[in-house]
């Protein structure tokens, strides 16, 4: 089962995205901010990370950047998914080391579509 964790400081979000993905199998971590995703992607070693950019403490960016330098996480691909919606906003969120950046609200079929993107990397 493919495991996901969820970096989103908001509980509807959380809820919204954990529902959409848990009915098509995928197994759910949520982390709360920034520094929450970064120790549970380091204890977990989850599939794949939802990263959300505006949180208290360290923000979407900053947790992204952490985690694609950090030799235990690196490997673990990041989707950044945001309301932050500028093309500047997208481009810093690749070079931070996302492998995708969408633009909330999100879709189920878009985020499907991207999740089986960059899982088959």
């Amino acid at each position: 089962m493919t495991r996901i964790l969820v970096v989103d400081d908001s509980p509807t979000e959380t809820h919204v995205l954990k529902t959409m993905l848990e009915k098509h199998g995928y197994h759910i971590s949520v982390a709360l901010d920034g520094d929450q995703g970064i120790s549970k992607a380091r204890r977990e070693q989850p599939d794949l990370i939802l990263m959300d950019i505006v949180m208290p403490g360290t923000n979407g960016f900053k947790a992204t950047r952490t985690l694609s330098k950090d030799s235990a996480t690196s490997s673990i691909p990041i989707i950044i998914i945001s309301t932050k919606d500028q093309e500047t906003d997208r481009n810093w969120g690749i070079r931070q080391g996302a492998l995708d950046y969408i633009t909330k609200p999100v879709t189920e079929a878009e985020l499907l579509e991207k999740i089986n993107a960059v899982l088959k990397r």
